[in-house]
């Protein structure tokens, strides 16, 4: 019989991190400065466990090769989202990502676009987002010659908005933001500049990225024009913040919910699902699950709908099939 997984989080200490993840989830975080919750991933650098049912105790990844049937027969080897929720504490480093050709040959993984929904943002938190240069020539100048505040851009942001960010997009959560980001499976950053700071494990700088930064950022850069749509479904609200065109490898949604929302796989062959607020149901396959804040899961390809009641914000994503 067909059962949604639930997955237990991993998390992972940053030097950027805090204990917020602790207060705004009720989870039960490691000691030290946690920056990410690793929510549903497949990824060999934190991979979750089942936690029900017929898989449980095995880990996402193991499941997704050894039962493809439950993903749709998918063409990728390796499960291809990953959803983290991040806590910036203070400001991350100031980052680019590759693309899936860079990142193959210089990395052995996929490239990573990325996506985040804004949880929390303290009072004048702002995102660092694109750059200003219009040439190669005119970024490595700039760079080289710590201009930041000439070459950076800024993107202020508050609860409930959505930022796209492809590959190649120069980047940074600043202090004060929570997001949940939905990304592809990867864990390659290329940092380019990081304030100068001493990790205080290491007493030293942490490593830049400063030739593959220059290799992979997109230039010019060009904010992405997205179409996001409002749907009211009864007293629920679906809002599709990006799917294709737009994004080649992902579909993200939120489901305000009050009462009773039915759902179907849209735009791929399974769904995930990450609980923000609220509490409620699920009802699949004949069967009732109880949601609650800070619960995360995966709607597998061979339950085609199902029903989430109560009151609920729920991110949900899909692959691209």
């Amino acid at each position: 019989m067909a059962e949604p997984l639930f997955l237990a989080p991993v998390f992972h200490e940053k030097i950027w991190g805090g204990r917020n993840l602790e207060t705004a989830f009720d989870y039960d975080i490691p000691a030290g400065k946690i920056g990410e919750c690793w929510a549903i991933s497949g990824h060999e650098h934190g991979p979750n466990q089942i936690i029900n049912g017929e898989y449980r105790g095995q880990l996402l990844p193991d499941v997704y090769v050894e039962h493809p049937e439950l993903f749709g027969n998918p063409a990728s080897p390796v499960f291809p989202l990953l959803t983290k929720i991040l806590d910036a504490n203070d400001s991350l480093s100031v980052q680019v990502h590759p693309d899936d050709a860079y990142a193959e040959e210089h990395e052995h993984e996929l490239g990573k676009t990325e996506c985040w929904y804004v949880i929390h943002a303290d009072e004048g938190a702002y995102l660092t987002y694109g750059h200003t240069a219009q040439t190669k020539e005119e970024l490595a100048s700039l760079i080289h010659a710590g201009k930041w505040d000439q070459l950076l851009g800024k993107k202020p942001v508050k609860a409930g908005d959505f930022v796209y960010v492809p590959s190649g997009t120069i980047h940074a959560l600043n202090k004060g933001i929570m997001v949940l980001e939905t990304q592809q499976s990867s864990d390659t950053t290329y940092r380019l500049y990081d304030y100068d700071r001493v990790d205080q494990k290491t007493g030293q700088k942490r490593e830049l990225h400063i030739q593959q930064s220059l290799d992979t950022t997109t230039v010019p850069y060009h904010e992405p024009n997205l179409h996001v749509t409002h749907e009211q479904v009864g007293a629920s609200t679906v809002t599709t913040f990006i799917t294709q065109p737009e994004s080649p490898y992902f579909s993200v949604y939120k489901w305000d919910v009050h009462g009773a929302l039915e759902r179907k796989h849209s735009h791929g062959p399974y769904t995930l699902m990450s609980v923000l607020d609220g509490n409620g149901t699920l009802q699949a396959a004949g069967q009732e699950y109880q949601l609650a804040k800070g619960m995360h899961l995966i709607i597998p390809a061979p339950i085609t709908t199902w029903q989430v009641c109560g009151e609920m914000t729920i991110i949900a994503s899909e692959p691209v099939k």
